[in-house]
């Protein structure tokens, strides 16, 4: 007889949350593409705030069950504050029969970019447009400077793929927002201005960057469910529990 394979540990995706339904729904898009590309892992959702189930209702849940692995994914772009503390602090209380790993957030990865571009091409770009279209990267922002230059490196990135130009911006905390961002490109002499948002589900902050867009030729959807996410989630999953199923055998 064959030994059973070892039990991979539950994805438990944590989002933060938000009044706004949209988020909420897009989130259980994101997850229903990953359950897709991975019908062997169990996925889980849990909030930070405002929606429910909590992180805290969900891995109690997980413990009442007898699971004892579990990957706690970030759906974050970056690692600024709610990665940093807010997270950790929620998994320090989580029941003490979990063993739980913490992976790495979503950014930065080509998959994110790639999927960037799918956006704008589907808001009515051409990659004929790249060499004459700037090109807003708008984040949401943060006061952590590690975040910021992270999304700095990222426009820098990208512009090489031969955009005229890409300029980060953002919603909140830091400058410039968007609509600044739009007037540079435009007094750059680009011949025409693309909004890309680098947030992954609708909300206020995503909001903002749309009316930061106005004077924009293009305004790109947010990352939401694309598929090259979804891969992110997996890839991000299977980084942080190699070194568990390695030591299984696996």
């Amino acid at each position: 007889m064959r030994p059973a394979k070892p039990v991979r540990p539950v994805l438990v995706v944590i989002a933060h949350g938000s009044r706004d339904p949209r988020h909420a729904a897009t989130v259980h898009a994101l997850v229903r593409r990953v359950r897709s590309l991975r019908p062997d892992v169990r996925v889980e959702t849990g909030f930070l705030d405002f929606n429910v189930p909590s992180v805290q209702g969900v891995l109690e849940s997980l413990a009442a069950e007898g699971v004892r692995d579990v990957v706690a994914l970030p759906l974050l772009l970056t690692r600024a504050f709610h990665a940093k503390a807010d997270i950790p602090a929620v998994l320090r209380d989580a029941p003490a029969r979990l063993r739980i790993r913490q992976a790495e957030v979503l950014g930065p990865s080509p998959l994110l970019l790639s999927a960037l571009e799918r956006r704008l091409y589907e808001a009515g770009l051409s990659p004929a447009d790249k060499s004459s279209t700037g090109v807003v990267l708008a984040s949401a922002g943060s006061s952590d400077p590690e975040a910021i230059a992270v999304i700095a490196d990222i426009a820098r990135e990208w512009w090489h793929t031969g955009w005229c130009a890409v300029r980060p911006a953002f919603a909140s905390a830091s400058l410039p927002r968007t609509e600044d961002a739009v007037r540079e490109l435009r007094a750059l002499g680009c011949e025409r201005v693309a909004v890309a948002p680098y947030v992954l589900a609708p909300g206020f902050l995503p909001d903002r960057i749309a009316r930061g867009a106005a004077g924009a030729d293009v305004l790109g959807d947010v990352l939401g469910a694309a598929p090259e996410v979804a891969r992110v989630l997996v890839e991000r999953y299977e980084g942080a529990c190699r070194p568990a199923l390695t030591a299984l055998g696996a």
